[in-house]
């Protein structure tokens, strides 16, 4: 590949029918997706990627312009322009924007969860200000938390154990946790384990992240667009009810705004999924019907809408 291109990581899942290209979220893997791709597979060819400088592809400045010129790239070598991009989390927005860049080629895209910290107006029933402040706290623990050194000699036990009581937690089997684990542990030049994407790279992309403004992205869509929410929040943080507190307004806020974005838009899908964000290791059966039925519309141009999906009134 030439230019700004990095030649992804790809795996081929087979299948046969319009094809789907799987992106993931920001730290994970292709690997996110080895219970849902084989869902698909029976009614579409299937590809899933490693996004740059995650899993097994190489690192790069990370910018949207030049992920959208890796995923062209992987496209073009499998002859598959027209793939429909399905994304969670970060994968979600870049799909987005993969569509809006490519009109003439993309015939929608399917966004699973991708909706970062939202606006402070979109915390319902809080304060703006206090949301304001908030955020820049939430901002600030990612940004700490973010990889950076080798790993210590115990680190990857210590990671793995980790993913066995999350496991418990969310009830996803181990298997899947550890293998999405593994596929994101590099080595550095001088042969110690790292948690990739490298720190430098992965502070790019949270600006990336911050600097979308996604509901100005999901109105200008003038295809098939398929947004899913999960309609479970993420576990309770010990000793931090504020946090809990703050996902369940905003969870209220998304519900409403995607609410109003369908009812203004004829070509938007809304649907609730059963799970947390952790949707795809959790429930692949609810993710990969949501997709088969959205792609059924959008990959063959039926005039005729199916019922639109709709979440649960937030009040219940």
């Amino acid at each position: 590949m030439t230019g700004d291109r990095i030649e992804l990581a790809v795996h081929d899942h087979g299948g046969d029918g319009p094809p789907l290209l799987l992106l993931h979220g920001a730290g994970r893997t292709l690997a996110d997706w080895a219970a849902v791709a084989p869902l698909l597979t029976p009614r579409h060819r299937v590809l899933a990627v490693d996004l740059r400088g995650h899993g097994l592809s190489p690192s790069g400045t990370w910018s949207l312009p030049r992920v959208i010129e890796d995923i062209e790239g992987v496209l073009e070598e499998y002859g598959l322009p027209g793939a429909l991009p399905v994304g969670h989390s970060l994968g979600g927005m870049v799909a987005v924007r993969y569509a809006l860049d490519h009109p003439q080629l993309t015939p929608g895209a399917v966004n699973l969860d991708g909706y970062g910290w939202g606006r402070p107006d979109q915390y319902v029933d809080l304060d703006p200000a206090h949301v304001a402040e908030r955020l820049v706290q939430i901002r600030k623990s990612a940004t700490a938390a973010l990889p950076g050194l080798p790993l210590p000699v115990d680190g990857l036990q210590t990671l793995l154990a980790q993913q066995r009581a999350l496991s418990g937690q969310l009830g996803v089997p181990y298997e899947l946790l550890e293998a999405a684990l593994m596929r994101s542990v590099g080595h550095t030049p001088d042969g110690r384990l790292e948690l990739r994407p490298r720190r430098e790279h992965a502070l790019e992309m949270l600006a990336e992240i911050d600097s979308l403004d996604l509901f100005g992205l999901f109105a200008r869509m003038d295809r098939p667009l398929l947004l899913g929410r999960a309609l479970r929040p993420v576990p309770p943080v010990p000793g931090r009810e504020w946090f809990d507190d703050l996902m369940t307004a905003y969870g209220k806020g998304l519900a409403r705004d995607l609410a109003a974005l369908a009812e203004q838009r004829a070509h938007v899908r809304v649907v609730g999924i059963d799970g947390t964000h952790a949707m795809l290791l959790e429930n692949p059966g609810a993710v990969a019907d949501a997709v088969l039925a959205f792609a059924a519309e959008a990959l063959t141009g039926s005039p005729s809408a199916p019922p639109r999906y709709a979440l649960p009134d937030p009040g219940e």
